[in-house]
This record gives C-alpha cells, sequence and structure tokens, in this order.
C-alpha cells in the first residue's frame, strides 16, 4: 500500500509540474499580448507620440468590436491598461523581460508606480522573492522601496565588504499594521515580541529578503552574566546574524549603549568564521533624533534604530516619514568631523 502510495504522489507531482508549467507558459503569452495590443492601439491612434488625438473614441470602438467577437476580457479599461503597460515599459527592455515573468495582475499594480527606479525594484522583488500579488500590493502601499532609501545614504557605504549593500536591507519605518495592535498606549514588550511570533511569517516578508528565523530570548552567558536578545535571525545575503531589541517606548542613550553591547558579545560568541559582522537593530515605538545624533549609532556601521508603526499610514504620512528621516540623515553625515573623512592627499 505505501508503495502505491509513493507511486499516486510521483503521477500527481509530475502533472502538478506540467499545469505550473502550462499557467506559466500562458501567463507569459497573455503579457506579451497585452503589451503588443496596447503598442498597436498606440501606434494608431497616436502614430508613436505621447498623447493622443483621437484616441478615446478608437478604444470605445475597438472594445465593443473585441467584445462582440471575443467576449469578456477587453472593457475600455482594460484597452487603456493595455495602452498603459506598453507606454510605461516600451523604453526599457530589462523592465519587459522582467513583466513577461510576473501575472498581469502583478504588472498592472507595478505600472501604476511613477518613480521608474521604484518600478524596477518592485519588478524584481515581485519575481525573486515569488510574492503574491496581495505581498506586492501591500508592499505598495507601504512603500517599501522608498523605506530602503530612507537607509541608503547613512554613510554604510564604509561598512566592511559584504555581498550586498546594508542599504537594501534596512527600512526606517517598519510597518507591523498585520500584528492588529492597539493604534495608541503604552504596550509591554513581551506583547510585541508574542505578536511578532505569532505573525512570524509576515514579520519576515516586512524586514525584507534572505532573512531567516533563528530564536527569540537567545540567551548569551559570559563568565560572569547572562544575557537575553529578544529575537535573532540570519541574512543568508548579507551572510550575517541580525539581532533585534524591541523598545515599546521611546529610544534612549541606554537602549543604544545595550545593543551595542549585544553585538559586541554576540560577535565574539556566536559569530561564525566565515560571518560577516552582526547587525543589531533596535525596533522603537518612537525615537528622540538628539539621541541617535549624539550616540554610538552616529559613528557606527552594525547600529541601527528603526521606528516600528503600529498602523498601515497614510501615504502623504509615509512620505512625511521617509523626507524627515532622509533629511535628517543628510544633516548628520554633513556634521561628521572632518578628521572622518578620507584624506585627498594621501596616497
Amino acid at each position: 500500500m505505501s508503495e502505491m502510495t509513493s507511486f499516486h504522489a510521483d503521477i500527481k507531482a509530475i502533472l502538478e509540474q506540467a499545469r505550473n508549467k502550462a499557467r506559466s507558459a500562458v501567463n507569459s503569452a497573455m503579457v506579451e499580448a497585452y503589451w503588443l495590443i496596447g503598442q498597436r492601439i498606440v501606434q494608431e491612434e497616436q502614430r508613436g507620440s505621447s498623447r493622443a488625438v483621437y484616441g478615446e473614441r478608437l478604444l470605445a470602438n475597438l472594445s465593443r468590436a473585441l467584445t462582440a467577437s471575443l467576449g469578456k476580457g477587453f472593457s475600455y479599461a482594460n484597452l487603456r491598461n493595455f495602452r498603459q503597460f506598453y507606454l510605461t515599459f516600451s523604453q526599457d527592455e530589462i523592465c519587459y523581460t522582467a513583466c513577461s515573468k510576473l501575472s498581469w495582475s502583478h504588472n498592472r499594480l507595478i505600472m501604476r508606480e511613477e518613480d521608474p527606479k521604484a518600478r524596477a525594484y518592485y519588478l524584481a522583488e515581485s519575481f525573486s522573492q515569488q510574492w503574491t500579488v496581495r505581498q506586492l500590493e501591500r508592499n505598495l502601499q507601504s512603500r517599501s522601496f522608498q523605506r530602503l532609501l530612507s537607509s541608503q545614504d547613512s554613510g554604510m557605504q564604509d561598512s566592511p565588504p559584504r555581498s550586498e549593500p546594508l542599504g537594501d536591507f534596512i527600512k526606517d519605518p517598519y510597518v507591523l499594521e498585520f500584528l492588529q495592535l492597539p493604534e495608541s498606549g503604552q504596550l509591554k514588550e513581551s506583547a510585541l515580541e508574542q505578536a511578532i511570533i505569532d505573525e512570524l511569517q509576515k514579520f519576515l516578508l516586512e524586514l525584507g529578503k534572505g532573512f531567516s528565523f533563528v530564536a527569540r530570548q537567545m540567551r548569551i552567558s559570559t563568565e560572569t552574566s547572562h544575557f537575553f536578545i529578544d529575537l535573532v535571525f540570519y541574512n543568508y545575503f548579507l551572510k550575517c546574524f541580525v539581532i533585534i531589541d524591541l523598545k515599546t517606548g521611546k529610544l534612549t542613550h541606554q537602549d543604544i549603549g545595550q545593543m551595542d553591547m549585544y553585538v559586541r558579545l554576540f560577535d565574539d560568541l556566536k559569530r561564525g568564521e566565515d560571518d560577516n559582522p552582526t547587525i543589531g537593530i533596535i525596533l522603537c515605538d518612537s525615537k528622540d533624533e538628539t539621541v541617535v545624533k549624539y550616540s554610538v549609532i552616529q559613528e557606527s556601521q552594525q547600529l541601527f534604530a528603526s521606528k516600528y508603526q503600529r498602523v498601515l499610514p497614510t501615504e502623504k504620512e509615509l512620505i512625511a516619514e521617509i523626507e524627515r528621516e532622509k533629511r535628517l540623515i543628510g544633516e548628520r553625515s554633513n556634521e561628521r568631523p572632518p578628521s572622518q573623512e578620507p584624506d585627498k592627499n594621501t596616497p
């Protein structure tokens, strides 16, 4: 009976693999067809220009004709999407290649992003990380790309060599609306930690690519003391451990000093020979920029303080927060002492 069960499982796996390949081939063919339809519409209505003179009427007539002969799926709105799809990606062959690997639903969401760099990011991440349409939609709504950008100019270019730049991994702020925490009021750190563990898969998606969970409340011991780290992860792109300390109140200099010690201890006691230096992230409810400015975070390439938000903010609120973080990072960079700058006269 066990042999027969194994036999059935093998046949089922073959069929499922074939169906997945068929779906993928059909999807790629349809995405290409929509792009070609958009191209043909542009050629007909605009003669290659970016503005239509009689395009709206042409689309309405085309919609009626296609619906009558081919059925549903060719509404006026859909034809406009096909046209916009072509106009958005016609000048970028790399992006178009990425488009063909994703579903039409993915492409339809991504093409609404105005920033070409953001579009390229969401195309690449959707494919490499196998985001569902729902996951992509959340990353667009929470402006994942822009939050990563807020960390890329924070002086991390002087950090030890890694397989990937740190700025592609550390976000500020982190959006944790999926934890369904109360919008306001004091929150116990143990409750925040438990909520993260309960929704660990979603938290890993919010952290970003390459993270795997290692432990909670990991004990690291010296000859005289024991310390417990809230959350420990490993990132196989960065090739290092990432330790997270949860703070439900305002960030203090004691919190930063404690994390600095944790990182040093972890590097000394847990880091492998092939691992890059450990990264420490203090995930806090709010930050005092004066504390950040005059703390060891200012000079360290391994310490980060990021805010978390309990609810998904509006696009306007997120943009304002990101711009504020980028401005503060720029101010801190400009205020670094001249001694930290490389000597141009040094051979």
